[in-house]
C-alpha cells in the first residue's frame, strides 16, 4: 500500500519590520526540500497588517507525514524573526471510496440532514 501522501499548512505571525529578512531565507528552505512535494511549495502572507504583525502560510502539497518534522529542523534557525509559534495543519484529498457507502445526498439544497 503506498503511504499516505498530505498537504501541510504552516502558519505564523512575522513582525513587519522582519519580513525582509526572512522572506529570502523560508524561500531557500522551500528550495532545498522542493524535491520532496508533489508541488512547488508556496509562501503567502495576508493581505493585512494587525498590530505590526504579518500572518504568513507555508503550503506544502503531496508530501508524507515524516516531512513536517523534517521541515521543522529545517526552520529551527528562524524564530529570532517570527513572532509566536509556528502552527500546523494536515489535509488530505477527499476520495470518492470515503463516500461510496453514504446515501446519495439531496438534489434539494435547502434541505440539510
Amino acid at each position: 500500500m503506498r503511504d499516505l501522501m498530505i498537504d501541510l499548512y504552516v502558519y505564523y505571525k512575522v513582525r513587519a519590520h522582519d519580513a525582509a529578512a526572512l522572506a529570502p531565507r523560508v524561500r531557500a528552505i522551500q528550495a532545498a526540500l522542493a524535491a520532496r512535494c508533489a508541488a512547488a511549495p508556496q509562501l503567502k502572507r495576508r493581505p493585512e497588517l494587525r498590530d505590526g504583525l504579518q500572518t504568513w502560510m507555508e503550503i506544502y502539497a503531496g508530501v508524507d507525514a515524516a516531512f513536517g518534522a523534517e521541515l521543522e529542523r529545517a526552520c529551527a534557525g528562524l524564530n529570532c524573526l517570527i513572532a509566536g509559534a509556528r502552527r500546523a495543519e494536515v489535509f488530505i484529498d477527499l476520495a470518492a471510496a470515503d463516500f461510496a457507502s453514504a446515501a446519495l445526498p439531496s438534489t434539494d439544497s435547502t434541505q440539510c440532514a
